[in-house]
Order: C-alpha cells, then sequence, then structure tokens
C-alpha cells in the first residue's frame, strides 16, 4: 500500500472514526440515463457506478449467525439473491445490496476465508492477499449456484439476460386542435419519425451471413470492472462494455443500421380523437413507437394535445362560458338575443327583470363528457346590463316620470 501502516490499524482508525453504525454504509455518485421519449415508461441503463465501501458485518448481511454451517449460509445466500436480483427487483439499491449479499457469501463460503475474517475481519483478508470477496462479477457466482435448480422459474440473469428481446421505447407527438376540434373530437393524419426494424439484418443488427462471437474485452460479461485498494476500501468502478454494449457478444454490424437492428423511418398513422379533449389530455396509440431490440415488442405512441382558445367561447371542464350584453331597458322589459354557441347561433330567451350578473343555463350546449360522447355539460350565459353613461333630455324625463312613478308607489304602499 505504501501508507506505513499495517491493514489492522487502519480498521481500527476506521471503526474509531465511524463507530459501528458505519459497517455496511455505501457512498455512490449516482448514474443518470437521458431517455429523450417523454412517455410514462422510463427504462433503467446500467451505467458508470463509484462505490467506495466500508467494512461491512457479513453474517448480517446474509442474515445469518456466526456459527451458522455452510448449508445455512448458501441457503440465506439463495433466498436473497432470489429477492434483490436486478433483473427481478428495480428499487433504488437492490443492484447494489445483490452484489453485497454475493460479496458476503464469497467469503462465508470459503472456508479459509471465512476463519481469517472472523479472526481479522476484511482487514485480515486484505493483509493476506486474498481478497475480500468483491466479485467482479457477481452474476457468474449467482448462475453458478443457480444453475441445475432450474433456474429463476424464468427470470434469467447474466448475459442471458442482457441477451433477451427488449422492448422498444414510446414516441410522443404534440398535436394542435381548435376549439371545435377539441369539443366534438376529429380524425387526423399524423406523420411520425421512429425506429422501425431493420430489413437488411432482421434486426439483429450483425452483417448478413456473420455470426456473434464472444466479446474479447469483457469475456461475455458484458461489463467491465476496475478496483483500486485505498485505506478506507475498495474503491470500485463498475461500467458496461463499451465493444458489445452490454450484451457479452461481438458481431460485424450491419451496414444499412449500424449494429443498432432498426433505423429511422417516417411513417403517416390515422389519428382518431375523441370528444372532448382538452389541453394536457395524452392519447395512447399501442405499438406504434420505436421498435424494440433483438426482436422485442415496439413500444407505444403517446400524442400530448393542445387545444388553441376561442375568442368568444371560453371552456371550464365540460363548461362553456359566455357573456351576454343586455340593455338596461331589455334587462327589464325582458327580450331574445341570439348567442353563439359550439352548435351554431341559439336564441335564449332573456327573461323580464334580469339582474345584472345573472347566468342563465343553456342545457347540454357545452362539451361532451370524454368517454361518454352522448353526455355534455352546458353553457353558461352570464347577463351582463349595459348603464348608458349619457341620456337625451328626452331620455332623461322618461326616466324622471319612471322614478317619481316608483316614489308614489312606494309611498302609497307604506300607507
Amino acid at each position: 500500500m505504501g501508507v506505513g501502516v499495517p491493514w489492522p490499524s487502519i480498521r481500527d482508525s476506521w471503526h474509531r472514526k465511524i463507530g459501528t453504525r458505519g459497517r455496511g454504509k455505501h457512498l455512490a455518485s449516482p448514474s443518470a440515463s437521458l431517455n429523450h421519449a417523454p412517455s410514462p415508461r422510463f427504462r433503467h441503463r446500467r451505467g458508470s457506478r463509484f462505490i467506495v465501501r466500508a467494512e461491512s458485518d457479513f453474517y448480517s448481511v446474509l442474515g445469518v449467525s456466526r456459527n451458522a454451517s455452510k448449508s445455512e449460509i448458501k441457503s440465506a445466500y439463495r433466498k436473497l439473491a432470489r429477492s434483490y436480483h436486478p433483473d427481478v427487483n428495480k428499487e433504488p439499491g437492490a443492484e447494489q445490496k445483490f452484489k453485497d449479499i454475493s460479496n458476503a457469501y464469497e467469503v462465508l463460503s470459503d472456508d479459509e476465508k471465512r476463519a481469517i475474517y472472523d479472526k481479522y475481519g476484511e482487514a485480515g483478508l486484505k493483509g493476506s492477499g486474498m481478497g475480500t470477496g468483491d466479485y467482479s462479477n457477481p452474476f457468474d457466482l449467482f448462475e453458478s449456484l443457480f444453475e441445475g435448480f432450474g433456474g429463476m422459474g424464468g427470470m434469467g440473469g447474466g448475459r442471458a439476460a442482457r441477451n433477451r428481446p427488449m422492448q422498444g421505447d414510446d414516441e410522443s407527438y404534440n398535436l394542435v386542435l381548435n376549439f371545435k376540434e377539441a369539443v366534438f373530437g376529429v380524425e387526423k393524419e399524423i406523420e411520425i419519425t421512429r425506429l422501425e426494424g431493420c430489413n437488411t439484418c432482421d434486426g439483429s443488427g450483425a452483417k448478413p451471413g456473420t455470426k456473434p462471437t464472444t466479446c474479447k474485452t469483457c469475456g461475455g460479461q458484458g461489463q467491465v470492472v476496475s478496483s483500486t485498494r485505498t485505506p478506507l476500501g475498495i474503491f470500485q468502478q463498475v461500467s458496461t462494455c463499451n465493444t458489445c454494449g452490454g450484451t457479452g457478444e461481438f458481431s460485424t454490424p450491419c451496414k444499412t443500421c449500424g449494429g443498432d437492428g432498426r433505423v429511422r423511418k417516417t411513417k403517416r398513422i390515422s389519428l382518431k380523437v375523441p370528444a372532448g379533449v382538452d389541453s394536457g389530455s395524452r392519447l395512447r396509440v399501442r405499438s406504434e413507437g420505436n421498435a424494440g431490440r433483438r426482436g422485442g415488442p415496439p413500444g407505444d405512441l403517446y400524442v400530448f394535445i393542445d387545444v388553441l382558445s376561442d375568442s368568444v367561447l371560453k371552456r371550464d371542464g365540460t363548461n362553456i362560458l359566455y357573456t351576454c350584453k343586455v340593455s338596461y331597458i331589455d334587462a327589464i322589459l325582458g327580450t331574445t338575443v341570439k348567442v353563439p354557441t359550439v352548435d351554431g347561433v341559439v336564441d335564449l330567451k332573456i327573461p323580464s327583470g334580469t339582474q345584472p350578473g345573472t347566468t342563465l343555463v343553456m342545457s347540454k350546449k357545452g362539451v361532451p363528457l370524454l368517454g361518454k360522447s352522448n353526455a355534455r355539460g352546458d353553457q353558461l350565459v352570464r347577463v351582463q346590463v349595459e348603464i348608458p353613461k349619457r341620456l337625451s333630455s328626452d331620455e332623461r324625463k322618461l326616466i324622471e316620470e319612471l322614478a317619481n312613478l316608483n316614489k308614489a308607489e312606494l309611498a302609497n304602499s307604506r300607507r
């Protein structure tokens, strides 16, 4: 190491600094993946992970006692490995937990390593040059134990899992509709660009006439690992093999698709938009997304709706709002006005004595309920009474006569 301190001393110093609660904790820089499809389905892609590992209690990791037999240790490992294998457990941290379980089992299943670990801990293993059980690929250990036991019930693992068919990513399309198209629905022909299976290689990505070979860079594992030993533990970098893209195999790439097995093409599809959609509505068109890899099913197409506003009619859920202006004379005497609706211009009766701000309901002149076109909202008409700011001399004389008449009627009613 070149630090001039024996491993047990370093271990003791480390424990004094972090306490027993520091055991089994890992500090990792998060890996991120960029997915350009804004669909609800997001795919996790394994990228580079940097791990600084403190000492762990291997018995606690496996959930067994310190005097557990080999068969008990093996049984505990197999049970935990099934639960935390990243092909069945997609929770954050499951893959690291799977590696910790494999690491603990590698040490405790070996009599010599277990004896040293029981006496000196991980530092003793490091000092003896035996390593601490950090598997370069824990999937190898998993597959070796489950081989001959019926596998994982179809779960798969390791390179076989990485080579299985993968569903294609979803695609998206932004569709702009006018007000009435959104209310009543419409059929549109849209043009989308997506990944489709390469006809030259039938989606395999390999040049026709060639066969895949084991990747020499990763030895068929799909991952490459580099480790650096530090006084704090093992600094380990695990990354997807750049040569094979994580498949563990190398093929002469197809010239048409460049080895991806898919090519980008443009297609026109007919889209039926249901009545009642609004801005923010999302339509799902199954199997019209990107083609899957290695023969996997295609993703879906998600159409995001944006509705243009109308200059006269306003929408509020399934109701349509409209403001109608009438004179104070019409509000007093009552009248009939023409009101625009999504169905066309309709006559609306304004009752006599209508007060300013009154809302009149035009039943079933609103927006159809999405998915139930026979059920519609209403059009709500707010009556705005216009009071003239200026009156002619004749109008003022008549209004004053009306006011005097009202005063006389009020006086008589109080007698």
